[in-house]
């Protein structure tokens, strides 16, 4: 079940950032992310604040989390989209994280294709991600849900220096 995150959802998507963290550390994954940098605890804290937050849950566990909303981050402003969209007519997935233990069985994509179906729902025809240029796993992903890698922006992304930002959108059809 995907669900819009309460207070109470908070030590579980901890706990699974955690473990995501862990999986990274021990090179089992390779997201880019960085313990107590991003993701953290606080950054779940923030986007609960904005109610922006969704967790999947299975059985009363928390397996999945991201952030669904319209805000594109600063680096979306320069790059070469190929559908100049409004502000308004754009709906971001950020930050998608689904523990290491509950990968491979579709987690990630029922997530993508909620964040679709929600765009859908608030009137937005274009939907744009990003992620490190080294998350190969994320940008498969991605590809096979039909989006397309715009660009790559060099930037210091939520406190990591040094990011290489892969770009990507799709266009909703109907």
């Amino acid at each position: 079940m995907i669900r819009k995150a309460t207070q109470s959802d908070i030590d579980g998507i901890a706990a699974m950032l955690s473990a995501v963290h862990d999986a990274e550390e021990a090179g089992l994954t390779t997201t880019g992310w960085k313990r107590a940098i991003y993701p953290t605890r606080a950054t779940a804290e923030a986007a609960l604040s904005r109610d922006d937050l969704y967790v999947l849950e299975e059985d009363g566990s928390i397996l999945g989390m991201g952030v669904i909303n319209q805000l594109q981050v600063d680096v979306y402003a320069g790059a070469p989209w190929r559908y100049p969209a409004k502000d308004s007519e754009v709906m971001v997935l950020h930050t998608l994280a689904i523990h290491p233990a509950a990968r491979g069985r579709g987690r990630a994509t029922a997530f993508v294709r909620y964040y679709e179906d929600y765009a859908r729902a608030h009137g937005c025809r274009y939907l744009r991600i990003d992620t490190n240029e080294r998350n190969t796993a994320a940008r498969r992903l991605y590809h096979k849900l039909g989006f397309t890698e715009i660009s790559v922006a060099p930037c210091t992304f939520n406190g990591l220096e040094g990011i290489q930002l892969m770009l990507l959108e799709k266009r909703l059809e109907g």
